[in-house]
């Protein structure tokens, strides 16, 4: 009778430890839901850039093993920058205990908890990142991409006609095809009242291989019918991959948009592919309520730039190295998005301004460059850089086998080759958003 008593105790407690350990399992509803959708969803949605939806517990169980790995070893969500030096808009990085009460969910079943009180998925009704845009504007044409495995560049025109001119606040383009579109630089052409009759005349879609920029721009019909040329907005809209569209607090920042114009992009950037595909990339365009009270403008480094790569920038083979570029600021300035481009002999890279009293001022350091992701990073307050400052940005590239993905193999020298973009050369850009200082700026904050 004792034995008897004593096991039922014993199957007593079991029991209860059983239970308590499965009350405090991870769940769905209660643990990794919001971690999904603030950090995932934005990009794994129906109408996102990536392959798969995240969007509710069915599809996120189905990719659960997939989710572990790719967490714990912080390859998802993409984000370079090494946030124990600086911080920005929009973050895309798990903590530890994030990432850890995933891998628990996984270890321990997936457990739904209560579904009805889940937090729900964001609607992504457009194609956008930002919501439903103003004007849309798509390819006129599809472009065929030859399975060549070479690179491919085009030059396009995106005509426009609207009833007024109108401030825009941001510009979004969306690839079609986001396995070979790896670049965008776009600008805008804005014809002033009666200087173009027909801004629809001649091509839309041009191969720029081995074509004379005068030659382009009569292809593209892209002057005034008097022959002059129309202002030319620059950088209105990029793209790079894992780039979001760069938004700046209503007022900001903008620009006016000519109510007759077209956007020009002057380098669409297909990467290799080993089979025939195509793209149809779109642009959205996004309206503002009011004119902008300041005017940002570029600095760009390195690579086509204006200042000089120290030493030039030759990566011999089977070699790692490192390479600076300087920029002295002359009078007080404000920044508040940076990009970093390299390409895939990329190691690390490293960018911070020293005052003329000593102090550094960091901007951003990426211990492990991926060429697959590459942002524009906006600061979460303007950082203001004084007058006399200098900016230092290093670079190191990685031409040896170890590199998995140098384009070369066995590795070659590989070099800039007169601003080439292509994919197997090299180089190294540091490109600044900025304005002049204002008393204060650094108090701004630059959240969307």
């Amino acid at each position: 009778m004792i034995f008897r008593h004593y096991l039922l105790l014993l199957l007593f407690f079991c029991i209860s430890f059983t239970a308590c350990v499965n009350e405090s399992d991870p769940t769905f509803e209660k643990d990794i839901a919001n971690i999904i959708y603030t950090n995932c969803t934005k990009c794994h949605n129906p109408n996102g850039v990536a392959p798969f939806s995240l969007t509710n517990y069915q599809n996120i169980k189905k990719r659960a093993k997939t989710i572990a790995y790719v967490t714990k070893n912080r390859i998802m969500p993409p984000w370079p920058a090494d946030a124990n030096y600086t911080h920005f808009v929009d973050e895309k990085l798990l903590s530890q205990n994030q990432i850890q009460l995933v891998q628990n969910w996984v270890n321990t079943g997936c457990q739904s908890g209560d579904l009805s009180k889940a937090p729900q998925a964001p609607i992504y009704k457009y194609k956008s990142s930002l919501g439903k845009p103003d004007l849309v504007l798509e390819y006129k044409d599809t472009v065929f991409i030859k399975g060549n495995n070479l690179d491919q560049f085009y030059l396009m025109k995106f005509p426009f006609e609207l009833d007024k001119d109108t401030i825009v606040s941001a510009v979004e383009f969306v690839p079609g095809n986001t396995k070979v579109v790896h670049h965008v630089n776009g600008h805008i052409i804005q014809y002033d009242e009666g200087k173009k009759n027909n801004i629809y005349g001649g091509k839309n879609i041009i191969s720029s291989e081995s074509i004379e920029a005068n030659e382009v721009y009569k292809l593209l019909d892209v002057a005034n019918d008097d022959g002059t040329y129309p202002i030319l907005t620059q950088s209105a809209a990029n793209y790079l991959p894992g780039v979001l569209p760069t938004v700046y607090p209503e007022g900001l920042s903008g620009f006016r948009l000519h109510k007759q114009g077209a956007f020009l992009f002057k380098d669409i950037h297909y990467g290799p592919s080993t089979k025939d595909t195509f793209d149809v990339s779109r642009i959205n365009v996004f309206f503002a309520k009011k004119m902008p009270g300041r005017i940002t403008r570029e600095l760009q480094m390195g690579t086509l730039g204006v200042t000089d790569i120290e030493p030039p920038l030759v990566i011999p083979p089977n070699e790692i190295k490192r390479f600076i570029t300087k920029a002295k600021i002359n009078k007080d300035i404000s920044i508040l998005t940076i990009n970093p481009h390299m390409h895939k002999l990329g190691k690390s890279f490293w960018a911070y301004a020293i005052t003329n009293k000593g102090d550094t001022i960091p901007l951003i350091k990426i211990r492990k460059w991926d060429f697959n992701w590459q942002y524009f990073y906006t600061f979460k307050k303007m950082v203001k850089i004084p007058a006399g400052s200098t900016i230092i940005v290093e670079g190191v590239f990685d031409n040896t086998v170890q590199n998995k993905n140098n384009p070369f193999h066995p590795p070659r020298e590989v070099a800039e080759r007169a601003g080439s973009m292509r994919a197997s050369d090299e180089m190294f850009q540091f490109i600044i958003t900025l304005m002049d200082y204002k008393n204060g700026d650094e108090l701004i904050s630059l959240e969307p």
